[in-house]
């Protein structure tokens, strides 16, 4: 069969054409660095720390921390400053699901708050 019927109007595949589509994804580009920290905001919450590794589209953090309450948004990115924090060591997360993220320019949390 030649024919492709879309929406009740018939299309004529014209010859050379495949009926037939592949999909071969891109390259990963992680934007992140190994040895550089970051803030990152995932959709529920936020977490800190230093890229140890980076595995296909899933990047390690080690000193990391889950940031629970960054506070002013602003104080938390210029000054490093965070309300609520937990310290964890490691963390992994999976690239697809980062919002956004920041570099993070200051001493990591090492302590509950």
């Amino acid at each position: 069969m030649n024919n492709i019927n879309l929406n009740g109007i018939e299309h004529v595949l014209k010859k050379g054409i495949k009926k037939e589509f592949t999909f071969e994804p891109k390259e990963i580009v992680i934007p992140f660095e190994i040895g550089k920290c970051y803030l990152i905001r995932m959709l529920t919450y936020h977490m800190v720390g230093r890229v140890k590794e980076i595995k296909g589209k899933f990047v390690e953090f080690e000193d990391a921390s889950w940031v629970a309450d960054s506070g002013r948004f602003m104080n938390a990115i210029k000054e490093g400053k965070l309300d609520e924090v937990e310290p964890v060591g490691f963390y992994g997360i999976n690239s697809d699901s980062v919002i956004d993220y920041f570099h993070w320019e200051h001493k990591l949390p090492t302590k509950q708050k």
